[in-house]
């Protein structure tokens, strides 16, 4: 079957079956991801700081807020990365001012995270800044809406999730399979990040 580009649908080919309105959804859909993508970049670099960077940030932030503790370890897991990944990314907010260790008052051995650093105050400006409008705009749906929309972003969620048979079996080969080197490396690296200073 021929596919067709229509005007208004720029993003996504497909062909004569699928109704225009579900097209329009899903090129709205990019736009957001495309401009959050953008805000989050701009925040990066007016903190100085990597993707690893601000999402930590933003994890000890909503901790702060919501009174609870964040170890270097729950931490990594929350990230993703491993314990010398997150070692060295904390090194680095603390050297840069955003981010304190302190004794656990509860555990005499134990090393607690804050986001109390010096230049705190320009991180929670700048995220803050950027959550709002974001708030403030699902704020303004209604209550039916805001149903529709959450049914619908979970179910764009589970798609976009699932892993079809081909990937699963190319992810299974064995390490000596050609490519496999390749992988390793970059599986590897993956977080290294050198953009956060």
């Amino acid at each position: 079957m021929s596919s067709q580009h229509l005007p208004g649908a720029s993003g996504f080919w497909y062909g004569a079956s699928p109704e225009a309105s579900a097209i329009d959804v899903l090129n709205a859909l990019r736009r957001y991801r495309t401009a959050e993508a953008a805000a989050g970049r701009r925040a990066r670099e007016a903190l100085g700081v990597g993707e690893n960077g601000l999402a930590a940030l933003r994890i000890l932030i909503n901790a702060e807020h919501e009174g609870r503790k964040v170890n270097a370890k729950l931490l990594a897991e929350r990230l993703g990365i491993t314990a010398a990944s997150t070692s060295a990314l904390v090194d680095r907010l603390v050297r840069s001012g955003y981010v304190e260790r302190e004794a656990d008052p509860d555990d005499r051995r134990g090393i607690i995270l804050t986001a109390t650093g010096s230049a705190m105050r320009e991180a929670l400006a700048i995220i803050e800044a950027m959550d709002n409008r974001t708030v403030a705009a699902a704020s303004d749906l209604p209550a039916a809406a805001t149903d529709v929309i959450v049914r619908f972003l979970n179910t764009m969620t589970s798609a976009v999730d699932v892993q079809d048979q081909t990937e699963s079996h190319d992810d299974s080969q064995s390490i000596d399979s050609p490519g496999a080197d390749a992988r390793g490396a970059a599986m590897r690296t993956r977080d290294s990040e050198p953009a956060d200073r």
